[in-house]
């Protein structure tokens, strides 16, 4: 399964940090940066190289958006907006905080509900979307996730699609804390079920 984790500078390193982390640790999966440079920069100064071009998003399996503080500089530049390519029919596709932003822009949310952080809210809206106040919410093939703890949902989610609930549990439960797992497995996976058979009845139709 190939994972493309949009990244732009000014990015937050939980958002796409965690969500590269933790879909790495599915076995046979390869979750990469990717990023419209050779390199992004942080919104604490992290640099980091890119493995893929934004356009390898056209390609992937998985494509996963993470959000920054210079979000709203990405969608006001056509021509890096017009290098992604996603496909809601072939891909599983979401997006952290303000990255909701950038699918609004890609017209992937439309009308629908979506989640995203206090801070990017007013942006989101303006962008025509409707935000709830929820760590995550899902249509489809087609996901959104709001606060920067809510990473371990959007990634679980994407598990759970592309790999099963058995192996999204695994992993969660790798990370979660000493003496916590059994707990935070229960919440994360609670949490995104409901969003699950929804997906499904899409008919989602994953390239393995």
């Amino acid at each position: 399964m190939r994972v493309a984790v949009l990244t732009f500078d000014g990015f937050n390193e939980l958002d796409s940090f965690v969500a590269l982390a933790l879909l790495n640790r599915v076995p046979g999966w390869r979750a990469e940066i990717c990023g419209p440079g050779e390199s992004v920069t942080s919104m604490n100064g992290v640099r980091v190289d890119v493995q893929q071009p934004l356009e390898f998003a056209g390609a992937a399996d998985i494509v996963l958006i993470g959000s920054g503080v210079r979000t709203r500089d990405v969608v006001s530049d056509t021509k890096l907006m017009a290098r992604i390519a996603l496909e809601p029919g072939r891909q599983i596709i979401g997006a952290q905080c303000s990255g909701a932003l950038i699918l609004a822009k890609l017209g992937l949310i439309g009308d629908l509900p979506a989640c995203t952080d206090s801070t990017s809210k007013p942006w989101v809206i303006e962008a025509g979307v409707r935000v709830i106040d929820a760590p995550f919410v899902a249509h489809g093939p087609v996901a959104t996730a709001g606060g920067c703890m809510a990473a371990h949902y959007l990634s679980a989610w994407a598990i759970a699609l592309g790999a099963g609930q058995d192996a999204a549990r695994d992993v969660i439960d790798y990370v979660a804390p000493v003496g916590e797992k059994a707990e935070t497995v229960a919440r994360v996976m609670g949490v995104i079920a409901p969003f699950l058979g929804q997906a499904a009845q899409e008919k989602v139709a994953i390239k393995y």
